[in-house]
């Protein structure tokens, strides 16, 4: 899908509406998401994860390897407009999306594994993601051009992965560890109000920014539809080929195809001060990933 050079001309003109006080809404709604999840982690889901060392590969393979890998190959035969391809780099860069816990259990994946793995993938896609986006954004040479032009320091998007994933993620633990009827009943609230707010403010940017959207959303439309399908696909299939069974092999693919748009948004808008074509991509990434998980979800879920 070669875009028309004369329909992509203004899209890095594009200013999607979205303050600072609503950044910082983003930030805390990201990390109480982060904080709600990490309730109910123990340090036994870590040590059940490295007892079973092929799974915690297959799930780190698809997620940080192979995603990444395939979005850069997709790109090169797709050639997308410059910051469409800068933003599909940065969500296959994301770690898993938090909702993917609730859709394994809901598609009769394996709950205990998704959780062990978002808390893993937590953790390492503090190094992984700026890793990721440096390394294949500088392969290619229109998207090398956009990262020359900002100053995207790695050892910046680490210490803001660290305070909105890696912090909560520790502190909810030790609430887990100490105090743990405690933790259960903040998660039983904190949990699907968390996930609400989110969603409500992934709307109301969008409501915000209509007349963008309605103006430029074919463009992106068949990019993020597509990934997001490819993604699901890697996922599960990987987990197939290293002969994981089947509730393993759901969990992997939403685990993969359910990436944190959120934390995207924010470090486009931090990063990149809101770059229209990255934003417009992960913006309705965001959107898209919470209807098409829940429709693979309720598939899986209802076939026996």
């Amino acid at each position: 899908m070669l875009l028309n050079t004369n329909q992509t001309t203004n899209i890095d003109d594009i200013k999607i509406h979205f303050d600072s006080s609503g950044l910082w809404v983003l930030n805390i709604a990201i990390g109480i998401i982060m904080f709600g999840v990490a309730l109910g982690i123990t340090m036994d889901d870590f040590k059940r994860l490295f007892k079973s060392p092929k799974i915690l590969f297959v799930g780190v393979l698809s997620q940080f390897i192979l995603l990444p890998a395939a979005t850069f190959l997709a790109i090169l035969i797709i050639k997308p407009h410059p910051s469409f391809a800068l933003g599909m780099m940065m969500i296959a860069a994301c770690p898993g999306g938090n909702v993917s816990n609730f859709y394994s259990k809901m598609a009769g994946g394996n709950a205990a594994l998704s959780v062990s793995l978002t808390a893993f993938a937590t953790l390492i896609c503090i190094f992984m993601t700026p890793f990721n986006l440096e390394f294949w954004g500088s392969l290619y040479e229109p998207t090398a051009t956009i990262l020359k032009t900002v100053e995207l320091n790695p050892y910046d998007i680490f210490k803001l992965v660290s305070l909105i994933l890696g912090v909560p993620l520790v502190c909810g633990m030790l609430i887990k560890h100490y105090h743990s009827e405690m933790a259960k009943k903040i998660e039983k609230v904190l949990k699907p109000l968390s996930m609400l707010v989110f969603v409500a403010l992934i709307f109301i940017a969008f409501s915000q920014n209509l007349d963008i959207f309605m103006n430029y959303i074919h463009l992106v439309l068949f990019l993020v539809i597509f990934h997001n399908i490819f993604a699901f696909i890697i996922g599960y299939y990987t987990a197939k080929s290293f002969g994981l069974n089947k509730k393993d092999r759901k969990t992997i693919s939403m685990e993969t195809g359910i990436q944190n748009g959120g934390l995207g948004l924010l470090l486009i808008f931090g990063f990149f001060e809101g770059l229209g074509g990255m934003a417009l991509l992960a913006a309705f990434w965001g959107i898209w990933d919470v209807f098409s998980g829940m429709i693979l979800a309720t598939y899986w879920g209802r076939k026996k």
